[in-house]
C-alpha cells in the first residue's frame, strides 16, 4: 500500500517536481557561469516561442466558445460583473498592501540615491511616441486598425474583447451558428492537446530560459536597487502564501485552499521561468480547472485576469513611485497624496500589455509623467521591473487564478466546487 501511494504522489506532482527541479538546477547555472550562462538562452526561447504562438488561438477559442455554449444569457453578464468586482477589490488590496509596506521604509538610502541619480544619462531621452494621452493610449489598447493586428501577441487586451464580442455576436446568431460553433470547440480541444505535447519540453525550456535569465541580471542589482528588491521579494512571498489562501478559504473554505495550493506549483514554476502572464495562460487555465472551477469562469477569468488584473504589478508599482519619492528627497508638501498613487498605481497597470521584461516601459513613463518626474528617471524604474519581473509576474498569473475561485464563489454558489465536481464526472 505504502508502495502504491508513493507512485500515486510522483504520478500526480511528476511535472511539479520537474519544474522545480528545472528552475533551482537553472538557478544554481545562472549563479555559477554568470552571463556564460545566455548561451542557453535559445533553448529557453524555444519554449516561450512555443508558449506564445499559442496565446492568440488559446484566447480566441477558450472565451469565444465559453460564451457561445452558456445556454443561459443572464450567467454570461453574470460573470462579467463578477469578474470587475473581485478584480478591482483585489486590485485594492494589492495597491495597499504595497502602499503599507513602502510607507513605513525608505527604499533609498541618501548615498545610495546620489550613486543612482549619478549614473543616470545627462541626456534625458524622451520618446514622443511612449508619451501618449491616456484616452490615445487606451483606444491603442482595445482596438488595432486592422484584422491582421489581431494574431499579434502584443494585442492581447483587443483580442480578448474581439472573442468576447465575437461569442456574444455567435450567440445572437443563435442555431445558424451552430455549425461554425462545433468547428470552434474542436479546434479548442486540439489546442489543449498540442498544450500538452509543449509541456513535455516545459522543464528543459524552464531550466534554460532561467539560467540565462539569473546568469544575465543576476550579477546587475546594484546596492540601491537590491534593498528595493529584497523588501518587494518579502512581501510578494507573504501575499503568495496568505493572500492567496486567504482568498482561497473565502472562496471555498478549507477545501479552497486545499486544492488551490495542491495545483498551485506548475503555474507558479511556470510564471518564474518565462516572466510573461500571457505565456502562462494555458498552464493557469488547466491550474482553475483542477481546482474546480467551470470551464466557462476559467476560460473567460484568466485571459482577462491577464490584462486586467496584476497584484504582483501593482505593487510592483507602488515600489517605483515610492523609490522616485525617496530618491527624489520630494518634500512632504509636493509629495504625492495617498490616493494619487493609488489612482497612478491602477491606472498605470491597465495599459501593461502581457509580455516579458520590457513590456511595462509605457506604463512606467505614465508613472513619471503623472507624478511630475523628470523623464530621466525612466531608466530608474526600468531596472526596477527589471529585477522585480520573476516575482511580480508569479502573482500576477497565481493571483488570476485565485479570482477565478471567488467569481465561482459569486457566480454557483457556496458549494461551486462540488456542483463542478458532479458536472465534470457526470
Amino acid at each position: 500500500m505504502k508502495k502504491f501511494s508513493l507512485k500515486k504522489i510522483f504520478k500526480n506532482y511528476k511535472m511539479t517536481l520537474l519544474l522545480l527541479l528545472a528552475i533551482i538546477s537553472g538557478a544554481v547555472v545562472g549563479l555559477t557561469f554568470g552571463e556564460d550562462a545566455a548561451v542557453l538562452s535559445p533553448l529557453g526561447d524555444l519554449f516561450l516561442n512555443l508558449l506564445f504562438i499559442i496565446i492568440v488561438p488559446l484566447i480566441f477559442l477558450t472565451i469565444t466558445t465559453s460564451i457561445a455554449k452558456m445556454k443561459q444569457p443572464k450567467r454570461l453578464s453574470k460573470i462579467i460583473r463578477s469578474i470587475i468586482i473581485v478584480f478591482v477589490l483585489t486590485s485594492l488590496v494589492s495597491v495597499f498592501i504595497g502602499l503599507g509596506v513602502t510607507s513605513f521604509t525608505k527604499l533609498v538610502d541618501p548615498e545610495d540615491g546620489e550613486a543612482i541619480l549619478e549614473s543616470l544619462s545627462s541626456e534625458e531621452e524622451t520618446d514622443e511616441e511612449v508619451e501618449l494621452a491616456i484616452l490615445d493610449r487606451t483606444v491603442q489598447v482595445i482596438s488595432v486598425d486592422d484584422f491582421s493586428k489581431l494574431l499579434s501577441k502584443d494585442n492581447v487586451i483587443a483580442i480578448v474583447i474581439f472573442s468576447i464580442l465575437f461569442g456574444v455576436a455567435m450567440r445572437m446568431a443563435g442555431e445558424k451558428s451552430d455549425p461554425l460553433l462545433k468547428v470552434l470547440v474542436s479546434a479548442n480541444e486540439v489546442m489543449f492537446k498540442f498544450i500538452n505535447l509543449v509541456m513535455y519540453y516545459a522543464p528543459i525550456g524552464i531550466f534554460c530560459y532561467f539560467a540565462s535569465l539569473v546568469g544575465t541580471f543576476g550579477s546587475a542589482i546594484a546596492v540601491g536597487y537590491a534593498k528595493t528588491f529584497v523588501i518587494y521579494v518579502v512581501v510578494v512571498i507573504l501575499f503568495y502564501f496568505i493572500m492567496y489562501s486567504l482568498y482561497a478559504f473565502i472562496a471555498a473554505g478549507k477545501k479552497g485552499v486545499k486544492a488551490f495550493w495542491k495545483y498551485a506549483l506548475p503555474s507558479t514554476a511556470t510564471s518564474i521561468a518565462t516572466c510573461s502572464s500571457a505565456a502562462c495562460i494555458p498552464v493557469n487555465v488547466e491550474f482553475a480547472k483542477k481546482v474546480g472551477v467551470s470551464d466557462d469562469i476559467a476560460e473567460t477569468t484568466i485571459p482577462l485576469g491577464t490584462s486586467f488584473h496584476k497584484d504582483g504589478s501593482i505593487i510592483g508599482s507602488v515600489f517605483k513611485i515610492m523609490f522616485l519619492v525617496c530618491l527624489f528627497a520630494t518634500t512632504e508638501g509636493s509629495a504625492p497624496s495617498m490616493w494619487e498613487i493609488v489612482i497612478v498605481a491602477l491606472v498605470a497597470n491597465l495599459l501593461i500589455t502581457a509580455v516579458p521584461i520590457g513590456g511595462g516601459t509605457i506604463s512606467e513613463m505614465m508613472i513619471i509623467s503623472m507624478l511630475g518626474y523628470p523623464a530621466a528617471a525612466l531608466p530608474i524604474l526600468t531596472m526596477i521591473a527589471t529585477i522585480i519581473d520573476a516575482p511580480a509576474t508569479m502573482l500576477n498569473v497565481v493571483g488570476d487564478t485565485s479570482s477565478s475561485m471567488l467569481v465561482s464563489r459569486m457566480v454557483d454558489g457556496k458549494d461551486w466546487m462540488e456542483k463542478n465536481k458532479q458536472k465534470s464526472e457526470a
